[in-house]
């Protein structure tokens, strides 16, 4: 039997017709969903410029169901989440992208960095510390060692604080040594609060060592020296203070005067006063001056001779509370006046957030910053 090739001739051309047609179905198909993908994923950039951050989710959450592969919208969804505070919603979006077993090593380091921002700013504080911790030796290293560093600050586990702060200061760029001595200083007060005076004290001591020109370690270090009765000691520690951070010797004006109170130690400490007070007026100095000298009038006149250097309504206030007015009657009110007018001026201020406290903090209860309170008052800065 002869093959009969009219057949193949009347095949091809119908086989080659319809196979052009299903590429064209397949094109068309392929550029519909090229074109609704970005318009919806530059719909929710739009949206996201000009704050419309509702509308920014709905549109990303459309681009992500048409192409659930493309892990950057992922990421910007999620990071839309946590900023609106659906923590949860970023947690999940995240946590689908870890899944994920296509997804590259660098797309997978970027997600648990974003995995472990999420239960940060939640609050989560166990489960970020744990997703930071799988951080080490990626690309996010430093960032996360930095947040976990935060974590045990707000948490006040300074055994591991000091442990991250040491990392750092061996691979980042920055030093961290300041840090550490605040750590330091942090468990010798719990030492001290326990009862353990020797341990606090050569915690101190090593704080010392380890930032030598931080004022809190030599002014803790002082205080724990003249509670022990070591006057002496006590003063030539603030005299290092005077040589390394003099600008911070005011924050110890007080612990000076209780030095002072012996004989012996009267006539070194007010020298050291007055070598500080001369090269930098201030009054909490110059307050101390006043209650170490023995003549009222001549403690007074101290008073005169700062508002001759300095405008200050604090000094103000203390000279004429000593003076005897024509109206005796009247004194009293406007000493009370002036005193209200003054506490505002006598506070510490945060140079980081601008936080006021009555108190001198080493770490601004505001903002968390370390050393942003200056050691001068409101008035003098």
């Amino acid at each position: 039997m002869d093959f009969d090739f009219t057949w193949v001739l009347l095949g091809l051309p119908i086989a080659f017709t319809l196979g052009w047609l299903a590429s064209r179905v397949d094109i068309r198909q392929l550029r519909i969903e090229n074109r609704q993908a970005p318009k919806a994923y530059f719909r929710g950039l739009n949206f996201l410029l000009n704050e419309q951050q509702d509308q920014a989710i709905d549109a990303f959450i459309e681009a992500v169901q048409n192409d659930p592969d493309t892990s950057e919208l992922h990421f910007a969804l999620g990071n839309l989440f946590r900023r609106r505070g659906e923590y949860e919603r970023a947690v999940r979006v995240h946590e689908h992208l870890m899944s994920r077993g296509d997804l590259a090593q660098p797309e997978r380091d970027r997600a648990q960095h974003a995995l472990a921002l999420d239960f940060l700013k939640a609050g989560l504080l166990d489960r970020a510390e744990a997703a930071l911790r799988k951080l080490e030796g990626t690309s996010y290293e430093e960032e996360a060692r930095l947040a976990l560093l935060s974590i045990y600050e707000r948490s006040r586990d300074w055994q591991h604080a000091t442990e991250i702060a040491s990392r750092l200061d061996e691979t980042s760029h920055g030093s961290f040594s300041g840090r550490q001595a605040h750590y330091l200083c942090e468990q010798a007060g719990t030492a001290l609060a326990a009862g353990d005076a020797n341990t606090a004290l050569q915690t101190l001591q090593l704080a010392c060592q380890t930032a030598p020109t931080l004022a809190r370690p030599l002014i803790d270090l002082a205080t724990l020296q003249n509670q022990q009765g070591q006057q002496q000691a006590a003063l030539d520690t603030l005299l290092q203070l005077e040589k390394v951070a003099p600008q911070a010797l005011p924050l110890a004006a007080s612990l000076l005067v209780n030095i002072a109170q012996t004989p012996a130690m009267l006539a070194s400490v007010v020298e050291l006063l007055q070598t500080n007070y001369q090269r930098a007026p201030s009054v909490d100095v110059m307050d101390a001056i006043a209650r170490l000298d023995k003549d009222p009038s001549s403690s007074r006149q101290g008073y005169i001779r700062h508002l001759e250097r300095e405008a200050s309504l604090v000094a103000a206030a203390r000279w004429i509370a000593g003076e005897k007015l024509g109206s005796e009657d009247k004194h009293k009110l406007l000493q009370r006046a002036l005193d209200q007018a003054t506490k505002p001026l006598m506070r510490y201020r945060c140079a980081a957030c601008g936080f006021e406290a009555t108190q001198h903090f080493w770490h601004c209860p505001g903002c968390q910053a370390w050393d942003s309170y200056p050691a001068r008052r409101i008035e003098e800065l």
